[in-house]
């Protein structure tokens, strides 16, 4: 079966940027691994000023120019004159669209899947950028739509199946994200009392709570150190964060990490008392995937699709996302309760093991591409007749 797998793919596969790059290296490497699939990764790349093919793992990896700066224009206009094309000339039996890509691919004769990461236009509206919910509106209108023409869709998350369910007329499958295998070899060596966050400093990532809930720990007396991880996104907020930092005296307790790498990430797990994430919009955030991977408690919020992840109390604890006294409660009870935190950990490690190892995803999405081209066979044959 020949699949083209169209979504947003990283020239060095050591160091992706963002989940989908995570998401569609780990998929990729899971599916080369099955032996009756032929793959090839179609992508688009600022830098690519011509199409051009590679090889990794034993897949075809195609790379075109993006066609145009703006990524809403350019998967709608010329992006998706130029995918269509592609796909065309290249004949796979389906085609599985990740994120924005699902865009591109919409409308296709041939089977189509896509993979919905998140809800752009439910970012937008939280990014706090300039007109987020005039931008948000925009998306929204243009998401449905592809959504509703879609074949087969895949839902990471109840959430998105819930959100997906009035909209798509194909079908939907329930399957979540991979993880790299990694992340479950990795031996726990829990240091101090230590809060690790990995997420992009942001207004939807919400770092303010997460710095107040902090400094109330510390001042509830708890000898409590926070490590953030992640780029800066928007420095403004960034400046508001530091801030808040200094205000609460929490200079000598804190670590900014910036960016950092899979190895880094699994390091700072392996130490970590436990992970947080308070994000005020989520479908399935890997890094909380990854660090029930690693046996860590989460701390996270109560809402989207966070609460699909985490078992409230068994694998860690769900928060108030706009209360910094909700989060601080959670995560002084976890600070001082070691057999509580190990306890939560252990049961965490099982639960990723079941639901998040790539093997397991791999032969699900097969499953899924089987599915999609015998329907469009039988779809064809009973046409003829």
């Amino acid at each position: 079966m020949k699949v083209a797998i169209v979504t947003a793919f990283p020239k060095d596969t050591s160091s992706p940027r963002g989940g989908v790059e995570v998401v569609s290296v780990n998929l990729v490497a899971a599916l080369a691994a099955l032996d009756d699939l032929d793959l090839h990764v179609v992508t688009t790349a600022a830098e690519a000023p011509a199409p051009a093919t590679e090889s990794w793992n034993g897949v075809t990896v195609h790379r075109l120019p993006v066609k145009h700066r703006r990524v809403l224009v350019d998967a709608i206009g010329p992006g998706r004159r130029q995918m269509r094309q592609y796909l065309s000339a290249l004949q796979p039996d389906v085609v599985h669209a990740h994120d924005v890509y699902g865009l591109m691919v919409k409308g296709l004769a041939v089977p189509t899947i896509q993979t919905i990461h998140g809800f752009i236009h439910g970012d937008t509206v939280v990014s706090g950028e300039p007109l987020a919910r005039v931008r948000g509106l925009v998306w929204r209108r243009v998401e449905t739509g592809a959504w509703a023409r879609q074949h087969h869709i895949i839902s990471i998350s109840p959430y998105v199946r819930e959100r997906l369910t009035p909209i798509a007329s194909g079908v939907i499958h329930d399957v979540e994200n991979p993880i790299a295998p990694l992340f479950f070899d990795v031996p726990r060596r829990e240091s101090g009392q230590t809060v690790f966050s990995a997420a992009v400093v942001s207004p939807r990532k919400n770092t303010l709570a997460l710095v107040d809930a902090v400094a109330q720990v510390a001042a509830a007396g708890v000898d409590v150190t926070l490590r953030l991880a992640g780029p800066v996104v928007d420095e403004a907020y960034a400046a508001r964060v530091r801030a808040r930092i200094d205000e609460h005296g929490l200079g000598p307790r804190t670590t900014w990490l910036g960016s950092i790498g899979p190895d880094e990430v699994r390091r700072e797990l392996a130490s970590a008392s436990l992970f947080a994430l308070v994000s005020l919009e989520e479908n399935a955030p890997l890094a909380i995937e990854e660090a029930m991977a690693v046996g860590v408690p989460v701390v996270t919020s109560n809402r989207c699709g966070m609460p699909y992840m985490v078992r409230h109390a068994e694998t860690g604890y769900l928060v108030d996302p706009l209360n910094p006294s909700d989060i601080a409660a959670r995560i002084a009870q976890l600070l001082r309760d070691g057999d509580g935190r190990r306890r939560m950990g252990a049961a965490a490690k099982r639960a990723a093991q079941e639901r998040f190892h790539p093997a397991a995803i791999a032969r699900r999405t097969r499953d899924i591409y089987r599915e999609a081209v015998a329907g469009a066979r039988r779809l064809t044959a009973g046409e003829r007749h």
